[in-house]
């Protein structure tokens, strides 16, 4: 989804890559508008290593909300069949970069998906039933407005066993504004109140991600979903990443620039201070006062 440049603001690490020459972040610029591209092929496979450990297969029905360039929908496009695949993303020029860049026309003349360029989650507008939803690092950028309003979309599209899937920042506090935002805070409490004001239930689950944002399904009240309960292996697996994302973010923090210069500069303030209680020891014995 990507109202004002949501898109933009997913992935609150940046938006390019350490390193990256400006020619390549021009050729590339479709994923560089989602995120950082090193996520890009990692949140590919996440989410659809996610939907298939939830039960996904190719004769359901599933909708991309902010399918953006399609970094999802380029491995979920040719996996699902011909016209199971439905995408929102209020930019056309993103979907159109992500089908020359990413999965080819061929394919969607193969597979017929269905994209919208609506801006307000209207996910009737395909005037079709899912049995999957996704928002991947969509409610970590809206307002509470946005979140009960794509909620109660979901609500009449969602199959009955349906599952929607979708990430937020957990945080200690809740957004309050009415704008999309590079980094929007609620606690899993308040979303699960906003979720539950629509009439449905949601369920947070451990799976990775590598901004980190929390995962939860939102589902019909009543219905038992896979993942609930997470195993001691996937919580293993989850703070595996989330300690190699700190490293990583560590590095770059110290390769930067401004923090390489700093560190000069501490390193002269400590021998400036050294060499001035040398001095002052030589002049005192010089003085003879100590």
């Amino acid at each position: 989804m990507t109202t004002p440049s949501a898109t933009a603001m997913q992935g609150g690490i940046g938006t390019v890559a350490t390193g990256v020459r400006a020619s390549e972040a021009a050729a590339q610029e479709h994923r560089f508008h989602i995120g950082p591209a090193d996520f890009y092929d990692v949140l590919t496979a996440i989410q659809f290593n996610l939907l298939t450990a939830l039960g996904l297969r190719e004769k359901h029905f599933l909708v991309d909300i902010g399918c953006g360039s399609l970094r999802a929908g380029r491995l979920l496009i040719p996996y699902l069949a011909s016209g199971h695949y439905f995408g929102i993303e209020p930019l056309p020029w993103l979907i159109q970069e992500g089908i020359d860049n990413e999965i080819g026309e061929s394919m969607i003349r193969i597979k017929r998906p269905q994209f919208s360029n609506d801006e307000n989650f209207s996910l009737g507008v395909f005037g079709q039933q899912f049995d999957f939803m996704i928002a991947q690092s969509i409610f970590s950028h809206t307002s509470q407005a946005q979140i009960r309003r794509c909620v109660a979309e979901a609500r009449k599209v969602l199959a009955p066993q349906g599952v929607f899937a979708a990430t937020f920042f957990d945080g200690p506090v809740n957004y309050t504004g009415d704008q999309w935002v590079a980094k929007a805070d609620y606690t899993l409490e308040h979303m699960r109140s906003m979720v539950e004001e629509q009439g449905m239930a949601l369920t947070p689950i451990t799976w990775s991600h590598p901004d980190p944002q929390q995962w939860i399904l939102i589902h019909h009240p009543g219905v038992t979903v896979a993942l609930a309960q997470p195993t001691d292996a996937q919580r293993l697996v989850t703070l595996e990443d989330r300690l190699a994302l700190a490293q990583q973010q560590f590095l770059n923090i110290k390769n930067h620039p401004y923090v390489r210069f700093g560190m000069r500069i501490k390193f002269f303030l400590v021998w400036v201070g050294f060499e001035r209680r040398r001095l002052a020891r030589g002049l005192r014995k010089m003085l003879g006062l100590g």
